[in-house]
């Protein structure tokens, strides 16, 4: 039964930790972290990601897309989010590395339980730390975005910056990438060998001495005074 409940959390925390790994790059490659509509132009889009800015014209569907300026020149939400973002994903790539041949049913180092939960503990930690490192950029941008959104000092008339897809993407993805890790460091502490009991020695039998008595077995004898 615990065997079981094992290899079903380690299944579905590695399915989770896969999909959350999967999103947190496309998050962080598509320019839909931001999206802008023009009152005067309603026609056209602006979208903004980490690494370029697109524009949408609904008119012949063509969409243009300019990168970003120097690395130094960004703001510092965008510079530090990059570097979260990339480092999510390095994490999410070792972390499968890493509890894939701890999985139960995986043939690799079947003979050594002691390494593969070694493994799946360290796999699971660094699903955990690629979720954070998707969540915390990705919460950056968008509380940015919400007191720019309600800046006083700006004109109504001026456009605001609103919630893209990524966004919700990347917050999906982070809790993903959390939750499969922690599954699979959960099932990795309940596979922890216990030291089997040592067997109960058995008596030698006895041997019925001349007089009818129980007479101590001879390789015991030199411990009976």
């Amino acid at each position: 039964m615990a065997g079981s409940w094992r290899a079903k959390a380690q299944a579905g925390g590695m399915l989770l930790a896969l999909l959350g790994w999967v999103s947190s790059c496309v998050t962080t490659f598509v320019p839909l972290w931001k999206s802008l509509n023009l009152d005067l132009n309603e026609l056209e889009v602006w979208t903004m990601g980490l690494w370029q800015v697109c524009i949408a014209r609904e008119e012949g569907g063509a969409v243009e897309c300019r990168a970003h300026g120097s690395f130094l020149a960004l703001p510092p939400a965008l510079r530090i989010s990059r570097l979260l973002m990339c480092l999510s994903n390095g994490l999410g790539l070792l972390g499968c590395l890493l509890a894939a041949p701890g999985l139960e049913g995986w043939r690799a180092c079947e003979d050594r339980p002691g390494l593969k939960r070694r493994l799946l503990l360290a796999g699971g930690a660094a699903f955990g730390t690629a979720g954070m490192a998707t969540l915390v950029p990705v919460s950056w941008v968008a509380y940015n975005t919400v007191l720019d959104f309600w800046d006083n000092t700006v004109p109504d008339i001026v456009p605001r910056w609103e919630f893209g897809e990524a966004t919700f993407l990347g917050w999906f993805a982070g809790v993903f990438l959390a939750a499969g890790g922690l599954l699979l460091a959960c099932s990795a502490c309940s596979t922890r060998t216990e030291t089997p009991p040592a067997p109960a020695r058995r008596q030698p039998p006895a041997t019925w001495g001349p007089a009818g008595g129980h007479q101590p077995h001879p390789e015991t004898a030199d411990l009976v005074i």
